[in-house]
């Protein structure tokens, strides 16, 4: 359960010890050995990558894919425009601490919070770092899921920042995949990775929650439609 401040009942996330700390830099290692030797081709729906983008987005990502999620942002996405850096939503369980210190070592600006614990608190937040020229991402599906359903946290944020929502997801050649709720993706050396980029969902300032409801349910879809297992 996370901790409350006493004084101002807010949640304050979990840190990482001194052995999570060494286990990320453990995984961090591991991810760059690996994408080193990973095949990528990319097909892009959103012309982001051959446009000179002037705005930050939001990418979204499903929560099993997120072992290539950063490299392909490093390796496709910052070229295509001059966000500042990138902010990333992560739980504030103590899993999203280890979580969040491989994202800091990747230079991502990790946010702390969830649909279910801080999620307002990280909404804005985020909607900071926006502000200041940052792209963001969410696991729109994390951190309990259900796999494969985007929540409405993701299309809340695009409302309340201007910004459009592009999905990213990829299919592996080889990988092995984790008895976890989301049947998390370990991409094993020499895959082939085929990365779709989705087109944009913008979320209207002034939309209601059926327009809201109505654009999630037509990124689930998309994103779905782009994803193969």
């Amino acid at each position: 359960m996370d901790r409350l401040t006493k004084s101002s009942r807010v949640v304050v996330p979990h840190g990482v010890a001194w052995h999570g700390r060494l286990a990320a830099r453990v995984i961090y290692a591991l991810i760059r050995v690996i994408a080193v030797t990973v095949r990528f081709r990319v097909t892009d729906h959103s012309g982001l990558i051959e446009s000179d983008r002037k705005s930050p987005a939001i990418f979204c990502a499903w929560h099993n894919r997120l072992a290539l999620a950063l490299i392909l942002y490093r390796k496709y996405i910052c070229r295509s425009g001059a966000a500042h850096g990138l902010a990333a939503m992560v739980s504030a369980s103590r899993d999203g601490g280890l979580l969040a210190r491989i994202l800091e070592l990747f230079g991502v600006q990790p946010v702390r919070g969830s649909s279910s614990r801080r999620g307002p608190q990280a909404l804005l937040e985020l909607t900071t770092w926006a502000e200041r020229g940052y792209d963001l991402a969410i696991t729109p599906d994390g951190p309990r899921g259900p796999r494969y359903v985007v929540q409405d946290g993701i299309t809340s944020l695009a409302q309340l920042t201007g910004l459009p929502i592009v999905p990213v997801t990829y299919k592996l050649s080889r990988k092995i995949c984790l008895q976890s709720w989301d049947r998390f993706q370990i991409p094993l050396p020499f895959a082939r990775c085929d990365v779709m980029i989705g087109r944009p969902v913008q979320v209207p300032r002034e939309a209601l929650d059926a327009v809201r409801d109505e654009l999630r349910q037509k990124l689930e879809a998309q994103m779905r439609e782009l994803t193969s297992d």
